[in-house]
């Protein structure tokens, strides 16, 4: 199969090296001209050693989404409604690797593109699976989500091998839901860890943060049993205790006294829960959702709340039962 990958970063780059390997068709789209010319060579632009056959590359996005049908999305959230505004989607079928809201309407990014056109079919792979682990081959298990069973297997059949897992869902809202509001709890994980709270607080958190997903993503139209897979808690888990994780390093900074402009530089990378929380936070508002520990993380990396202060606040809040759903 022919795919075309948007966006050269790590996570793109990572997901093009694979697809490669599986003898696939591959054009990466990028406006970064190191980062193409590096590719071009087969060189990975961000890990030394690793070298691969090259793929095609170019940074004119009509000649990317022409190349192919099937459109492998790896762009930051916040840039894809302006990045793909006016692009021939028509009859593409889009499948999203980014996680995350929309900023002021939070979206999801299978909304953003439907509200761009309509005629395109769209999915979501996502669940635990750092960008370096994969583009070293090893073994990662992700989901793939979607509305048609039938097309889900034909797009697993194409990207799925013994390193790189792939099982597959018909709740796009729960697998796009769950890799957008995990990264705002691994934020409050990273903070816990900041201010030295300990491994108990840690994993009360990333299972009262779990709850909370649940429970937003309920309210939404998800399924419950969603949240307990690759794409709920198995990405939860990952992101919220790995040093590897950004979105926990940049909590784990904040917790350390840094503010939110020295965190971000000094991760040097784009952090997907510092905006997945002003949107959630917008949503929750909204909707009279209950998302505690979502809220905190607003109140810290927006409004600029010391992270003891809101800390100690969250831990203040009487407990509540145990399983809201019983």
């Amino acid at each position: 199969m022919r795919f075309t990958v948007l966006g050269g970063g790590r996570w793109g780059v990572a997901l093009a090296k694979h697809l490669l390997s599986l003898g696939n068709g591959v054009m990466v789209f990028d406006r970064n001209p190191e980062v193409l010319r590096l590719l071009s060579q087969g060189v990975h632009p961000y890990i030394e050693g690793i070298s691969f056959p090259p793929p095609m590359t170019t940074d004119v996005l009509k000649e990317a989404i022409g190349f192919s049908d099937y459109l492998v999305l790896a762009l930051p959230v916040q840039v894809i409604g302006q990045v793909l505004k006016g692009s021939p989607l028509k009859g593409k079928k889009v499948i999203s690797a980014s996680k995350g809201l929309e900023i002021g309407t939070y979206r999801r990014v299978s909304q953003v593109i439907k509200d761009l056109e309509d005629e395109v079919e769209t999915f979501c792979l996502s669940g635990p699976s750092f960008a370096s682990e994969v583009s070293k081959g090893l073994p990662t298990a992700l989901v793939l989500a979607g509305e048609r069973l039938e097309e889900l297997k034909v797009i697993r059949d194409a990207i799925s091998s013994e390193n790189f897992r792939v099982y597959l869902s018909t709740d796009l809202v729960g697998v796009e839901l769950g890799g957008a509001i995990k990264n705002v709890i691994a934020i409050a994980c990273g903070i816990s860890d900041g201010l030295c709270f300990g491994e108990n607080a840690r994993a009360a958190l990333m299972t009262r943060g779990l709850a909370e997903m649940v429970r937003i993503g309920l309210s939404l139209g998800a399924r419950r049993e969603t949240f307990y897979g690759l794409s709920g808690m198995g990405d939860l888990f990952l992101t919220a205790s790995s040093t590897q994780s950004r979105n926990r390093t940049f909590g784990y900074l904040l917790g350390r006294g840094l503010s939110v402009k020295e965190a971000i530089k000094e991760i040097g990378q784009t952090v997907e829960g510092l905006y997945t929380a002003k949107a959630l936070y917008q949503l929750s508002e909204e909707k009279g959702l209950h998302a505690p520990i979502s809220k905190a993380v607003y109140r810290v990396v927006v409004e600029g709340q010391s992270s003891l202060e809101t800390a100690l606040e969250l831990l203040r809040v009487p407990p509540q039962r145990d399983f809201e759903f019983e």
